[in-house]
């Protein structure tokens, strides 16, 4: 896995701080691998629809046409083969009736064209109706095969990081407040209920991320800029001390239904609020003690020894002090150079099989809600 990294940690970095940029990087969007990871993603734009340069006949629109098989050849049929075709065909019924699609019928076309055929069109089905959809296999398992679905969300290049500076500016705007009052319950959902990590908790993850800044900062040659850096960290430390107080308040909860029927929307980033607000109250009525953690998988598999190599969600969902400034620049440049070190990452995923047991209930539906409304809270809290 490749990320982008202009310095690293440790050995070969550079002693001196690194100046801020006039403009700050895109809060969320800071890692990039070498290949897209399957799974689910936000903002994808599809591939741009091309006209024919000639009117095709309209019966041509209207065939159908069925993927090739590669290196198809006439199988004769055995008891084994035979025996295959029902394994597959009865865990099909099973996963069509889970969500709820309807497969083609193609045993007409014989063996192995039938499987690869019937497989084809559940992937397109799943693909089409799971937002999650990741993969689809034929798993053999002694002499019985079944089929497996992979449902995962990929969080790809985004950290999902919660800026809380700006929250603290808006609940300070007399025209602001109404609106801030409405994000505080947002956010306290978020911290008591999803169990969202918050960076001046001495457990969490970016809580040793701003300590090494400081530590930096206090052992670095000292310039002209030094001044500032240290006021943007001790302005992390404070706000963050006095935001914790104000998010994790229980009437935040309490209210948070009355806060959101008497919110008029006003302009296009109130809609936006009052939208995440709807959202995050819905999540807390659906999925009341719900952790964003639940699901959370790397791709591969892992041993207890080899588990440093793997990037943690709580890694990558998290509180933080600001979206924009010198601090924030170097901690995300300094985490670029750590994550780039692993070799795999924790996103919400599941597998399950169909193989006539129970199937797994769950779903990745709160995942993926989540995700997407903590990516609409940043919007709102950077722009406000």
């Amino acid at each position: 896995m490749n990320y982008v990294a202009t310095y690293q940690i440790g050995q070969g970095c550079p002693s001196q701080i690194r100046k801020a940029e006039k403009t700050a990087p895109t809060v969320g969007r800071v890692r990039r691998m070498d290949a897209t990871p399957e799974g689910h993603g936000r903002n994808q734009k599809g591939q741009a629809t091309a006209a024919a340069t000639v009117n095709a006949p309209n019966g041509f629109l209207r065939n159908r046409f069925l993927p090739k098989l590669e290196g198809r050849e006439t199988v004769v049929s055995t008891k084994e083969t035979a025996k295959m075709e029902r394994d597959f065909y009865k865990s099909l019924s099973l996963l069509a009736g889970h969500y709820h699609i309807e497969p083609m019928e193609a045993r007409q076309y014989g063996y192995p064209y039938n499987i690869a055929l019937s497989l084809w069109d559940a992937k397109k089905q799943l693909k089409a109706t799971l937002p999650c959809f990741c993969g689809l296999e034929i798993v053999r398992e002694g002499k019985r095969h079944f089929l497996q679905c992979q449902e995962r969300y990929g969080i790809g290049t985004n950290l999902y990081y919660i800026p809380v500076i700006p929250l603290f500016l808006l609940s300070r705007n007399r025209r602001g407040r109404h609106l801030a009052n409405l994000l505080f319950s947002v956010c306290c959902y978020l911290w008591r209920i999803a169990d969202i990590p918050y960076y001046r908790d001495e457990n969490s993850y970016l809580s040793w991320q701003y300590e090494m800044m400081s530590e930096w900062v206090a052992n670095d040659e000292q310039t002209d800029e030094t001044v500032g850096y240290i006021q943007e960290i001790r302005q992390a430390e404070w706000v963050g001390d006095f935001m914790e107080q104000k998010i994790r308040n229980p009437k935040n909860l309490e209210h948070f239904e009355k806060r959101i029927g008497r919110f008029r929307a006003s302009s296009t980033i109130e809609v936006l609020c009052h939208k995440v607000a709807r959202e995050a109250y819905a999540l807390y009525t659906q999925y009341p003690y719900t952790p964003y953690y639940r699901h959370a998988k790397p791709h591969g598999d892992y041993g207890e020894d080899e588990a440093y190599e793997v990037i943690t969600i709580d890694r990558l969902v998290s509180f933080y002090a600001n979206c924009e400034g010198w601090l924030n620049d170097s901690m995300i440049e300094s985490l670029n150079c750590e994550f780039g070190e692993y070799g795999d990452m924790e996103e919400p995923a599941l597998a399950k099989r169909f193989d006539g047991k129970p199937i797994e209930s769950s779903s990745l539906d709160f995942e993926n809600r989540l995700l997407n409304l903590i990516d609409d809270l940043i919007i709102v809290l950077r722009k406000t």
